[in-house]
């Protein structure tokens, strides 16, 4: 998942770029002459949108958040109901680990290169996270169920991207699904 590559500003098609470069091969590989370069935006162009990579990855990130939620929240609202709504998160996790260019998580993977160093970027990430725990909780109330299965289906899904990028299968959405439908039914909510 990247941001939008029908970019037509300057400061989109930097952003597209960035997006698309730190996600496959890493935020510490890509320069800013690598994005200028991609982008096709001159470098002048490019450090008067974004004066440093720093500036360039947190908006990427911020993108990256608005993308992620937007398109989970039309998955869970395609739901017809609180049960179909927490397992819905688990059919979208795995039409994105289907992607041809599924390389994981933007936000584990910026945060594995960046987050000891770059104190903006691990409290970027924690905060897209800490908005996941809270919908999934937001969405366990709803179901009926006790407040901490949030946390718990927060993490199965999360567990649920890595492996899913580190074996490079789909197959990995449907395993968490179905624990996510135990720990469902041991609830007992609707």
């Amino acid at each position: 998942m990247t941001v939008n590559a029908d970019a037509t500003s300057d400061r989109d098609r930097v952003l597209a770029a960035a997006s698309r470069l730190f996600y496959t091969r890493g935020v510490q590989a890509v320069g800013m002459d690598a994005v200028r370069t991609e982008a096709g935006v001159p470098l002048k162009r490019l450090y008067a949108a974004f004066p440093s990579k720093d500036a360039l990855l947190l908006e990427v990130l911020s993108c990256q958040s608005e993308q992620w939620n937007a398109r989970l929240e039309a998955a869970i609202a395609a739901a017809p109901d609180p049960r179909g709504k927490l397992l819905a998160v688990f059919d979208f996790l795995g039409d994105w680990f289907g992607d041809d260019d599924f390389r994981g998580c933007l936000f584990v993977n910026a945060f594995g290169e960046l987050g000891a160093v770059a104190p903006d970027v691990a409290r970027a990430v924690r905060a897209q996270k800490d908005g996941f725990r809270r919908q999934l909780t937001d969405l366990v109330a709803e179901f009926g169920g006790p407040a901490e299965l949030g946390p718990q289906l927060a993490l199965l899904a999360e567990g649920a991207q890595t492996t899913a990028a580190i074996d490079g299968t789909p197959d990995t959405a449907q395993v968490a699904r179905a624990a996510a439908a135990v720990l469902l039914d041991a609830a007992g909510g609707r």
